[in-house]
């Protein structure tokens, strides 16, 4: 997904300037680490998180391959990551609150538990497929099971298309995006997963609906995956370049929230949670586009969002969608912020 690069935030510690709300007095003081494997979705969420919380963090990546990434989230952690190696994913003092996601990350959250005595606030997102005693603070999505008294869920996913990111877009348009007249629509397309693979059905099913927008006067601002198979990523950049829309390929500043906050409409494939919680953020109507191998639990995700208003089948015409943006992460965020509140009261008892 050609989401929000998080790269700017690997430089030594970063604190947000436009976080959603004031810091509760122990987090304006709090340091934190993000604990990933790299993988862009999972750094995300937790940046979205951290970056709302006001806290300062750095990001630490743990290795994705190897015997102990094939092990986790049950095994140990490389000893060449520990915390005595200067230049571990452990290093250096330990933060005041832990953010990790993605199974991979598990035995390091689990080893700065352990290593703290349980000071350092843990709080993962998504599933640890290790219970719900395995962090101080869990959130999962509702369609999950996983349930405890630690355990927050939320109907959609957190990620980093704040209100104040928006703004700013709309305030100074991307000329690249500007200048296409008539209702322009993001297409947010994925691609292959676990869970599906796209058929050649599927592919020309798409871009058929797509050209169908251009042919009612709809400017096309398209987006690919890393994932997105050949045939299908070609396809909608030659619809693009003959019907005088926009897809990025990759060069200039990455125009991804530029183009949510210009959207009249969001079509988005339904391989991805992630990115039909970022189109509902805006407010636009979001058109999905489904995939008939979609994973039985975002049908969930989605099923909601339709009953809340926001989110319609996508057939090749616009529909008219009026809700109130739907954001999860400062809802998540206030609830960890809550949790940290509670955990630092019981260590000061």
């Amino acid at each position: 997904m050609a989401s929000i690069d998080v790269t700017e935030a690997k430089p030594a510690l970063r604190n947000r300037p436009d976080a959603r709300s004031e810091p509760l007095p122990e987090l304006a003081r709090a340091r934190a680490w993000i604990v990933t494997d790299g993988k862009a979705g999972d750094e995300n969420q937790c940046v979205g998180i951290a970056e709302t919380l006001g806290v300062a963090f750095e990001i630490r990546q743990v290795p994705a391959s190897g015997p102990f990434g094939w092990m986790a989230p049950w095994g140990p952690i490389d000893p060449r990551e520990g915390p005595r190696r200067r230049a571990g994913a452990l290093s250096g003092p330990y933060p005041d609150i832990l953010i990790a996601s993605g199974r991979r990350s598990v035995p390091y959250l689990r080893a700065v538990r352990r290593a703290t005595g349980g000071r350092t606030f843990t709080a993962f997102l998504k599933d640890p497929r290790t219970g719900e005693d395995s962090a101080d603070f869990i959130w999962v999505p509702d369609y999950d099971d996983l349930r405890g008294p630690n355990v927050f869920t939320t109907l959609t996913a957190p990620h980093l298309v704040t209100a104040a990111r928006l703004a700013a877009a709309r305030a100074r348009p991307d000329p690249r995006l500007a200048r296409l007249d008539g209702p322009r629509v993001a297409v947010l397309v994925g691609g292959d997963s676990r869970h599906l693979s796209y058929r050649k059905t599927d592919m020309i099913r798409l871009v058929g609906d797509l050209r169908n927008l251009v042919e009612q006067g709809c400017r096309l601002m398209v987006t690919i995956s890393r994932r997105t198979p050949d045939p299908l990523r070609n396809a909608v950049k030659a619809l693009a370049a003959e019907t005088g829309g926009f897809l990025w390929d990759g060069s200039g500043e990455n125009p991804y929230v530029a183009m949510l906050a210009l959207a009249d409409a969001i079509v988005v494939t339904s391989d991805s949670a992630n990115m039909v919680s970022e189109a509902v953020a805006t407010g636009a109507p979001v058109l999905l586009f489904d995939l008939p191998r979609t994973y039985i639990r975002h049908r969930r995700m989605f099923a909601g969002l339709a009953i809340a208003g926001a989110l319609r089948p996508f057939t090749g015409q616009l529909v008219d969608l009026t809700y109130k943006p739907i954001d999860a992460t400062p809802v998540i965020a206030q609830a960890l912020a809550n949790a940290y509140a509670a955990h630092r009261t019981a260590d000061r008892a």
